[in-house]
């Protein structure tokens, strides 16, 4: 018989253009191979351990002591993120990026994210006043997850916490970035 779709654990896909490349980190045999199209979950934050085993046996990630380490780790964060934000469900990403994606600050039209970038550059942020660039900006480390508030927060104090992805164009970096946003309502997400 199954779950009704709103109780489903992954409620929907959203999928885009294919990508194709590896990423490596400090020589060991964490690879990611992207040979399959770019994806979105909408899950409940207990499917994200069986959503993240499923996409990292889609792109070929060899099992082992890092992968069983990022399935963890990925599992952890959706856990206390949705417990934080009282969130029954979580939009969830995990991309391999090598272009200046989001490279302009920003505040996202969203209630709260939660960033993790796990290999490359994290991602910068900084606080403007002015509606400008901020004048001095930050990197978070990479490993380390970042949580901020979109604009469909509430709105007291103002937001000026703004981030971007780091410019990366040319240089050869590659990135794996983790997001998690909080969905409150799934009929509304379907919409």
């Amino acid at each position: 018989m199954g779950l009704p779709k709103s109780e489903h654990p992954v409620a929907r896909r959203q999928s885009g253009a294919a990508r194709s490349s590896r990423v490596f980190k400090h020589g060991s045999t964490l690879s990611i191979r992207r040979n399959c199209q770019k994806g979105r979950l909408v899950l409940r934050p207990d499917a994200v351990p069986e959503a993240t085993r499923h996409l990292c046996e889609m792109v070929a990630l060899d099992e082992g002591a890092e992968r069983t380490w990022l399935e963890n780790d990925i599992a952890d964060l959706a856990a206390r993120f949705a417990e934080l934000m009282h969130a029954p469900y979580l939009r969830l990403r995990l991309d391999v990026i090598n272009t200046n994606a989001c490279r302009k600050f920003h505040i996202d039209a969203i209630f709260a994210q939660l960033i993790c970038t796990y290999r490359g550059t994290g991602t910068q942020y900084g606080i403007s006043t002015d509606g400008e660039d901020p004048k001095r900006i930050f990197t978070v480390a990479t490993g380390s997850p970042m949580v901020m508030r979109g604009t469909q927060w509430p709105q007291k104090p103002p937001l000026g916490l703004l981030h971007r992805s780091p410019t990366i164009a040319g240089t050869g970096e590659t990135r794996l970035v983790l997001v998690f946003d909080p969905i409150f309502d799934i009929e509304e997400e379907k919409e």
